[in-house]
């Protein structure tokens, strides 16, 4: 079975990391505070979970959920993720993470920054336009009549397909967005941002996004 890296043990690590030992996946996950901190996490989650440090869980993840304050994103390892699958759930609030020029202008997208920063992994967005609590609480199985949905984005195909499998594992449909320079339509205060919605009424939200900055000049 496939082990999951999570580096990042907030709301949204957390919820992925539950999901994903429900659906048989083993767990090592970090957070910024060291593995002694997640103790009770790790007791929660069972025997198919270990925390670790952030080089560790990169390290131990076939594939590796980065769930970290978009501020930190140049603080991922590098190297232990070189040739991976990296599933990137960020969102810029410049609020927190101070102004960030290539995004306040539409010049870059979130996963678009995280994959400069990894060059030699393969950044699927994921989970970052889903409230942390639905994660394990809105998904239903294929077919279901008014499944919700999510999107992914990606610069390789097999990223985006490991997300949509991992999607539908854990109850949701998926639309596909395309490369990572149109990720910026899930993003925060786009139409389709922490709204539930079947696949229809995502792709027409995506439809709707309105992107500002010089990109959009």
């Amino acid at each position: 079975m496939t082990t999951l890296g999570i580096i990042g043990a907030g709301n949204i690590g957390s919820q992925v990391a539950r999901a994903a030992i429900a659906n048989g996946y083993d767990v090592v996950i970090a957070n910024s505070r060291g593995p002694e901190t997640l103790a009770g996490l790790v007791d929660e989650l069972g025997p198919k979970a270990r925390a670790a440090t952030a080089d560790e869980a990169a390290a131990a993840g076939d594939v590796v959920v980065v769930t970290v304050p978009f501020r930190a994103y140049d603080a991922i390892p590098v190297e232990p993720l070189a040739g991976k699958i990296v599933i990137d759930t960020n969102n810029y609030y410049w609020e927190r993470d101070g102004h960030v020029a290539e995004l306040d202008e539409g010049r870059a997208t979130v996963s678009g920054l995280l994959q400069w920063h990894l060059p030699d992994s393969r950044v699927a967005k994921g989970f970052n336009h889903i409230m942390a609590k639905d994660i394990t609480t809105d998904g239903r199985p294929a077919g279901t009549a008014g499944r919700r949905a999510l999107a992914t984005s990606s610069d390789f195909d097999d990223a985006a397909e490991f997300v949509t499998k991992l999607y539908d594992e854990f109850g949701f449909d998926t639309v596909n967005v395309g490369p990572l320079a149109e990720s910026w339509r899930v993003e925060r205060d786009q139409p389709a941002y922490v709204v539930p919605q079947t696949r229809d009424e995502l792709v027409a939200n995506l439809a709707k996004a309105v992107r500002t900055g010089e990109a959009a000049a």
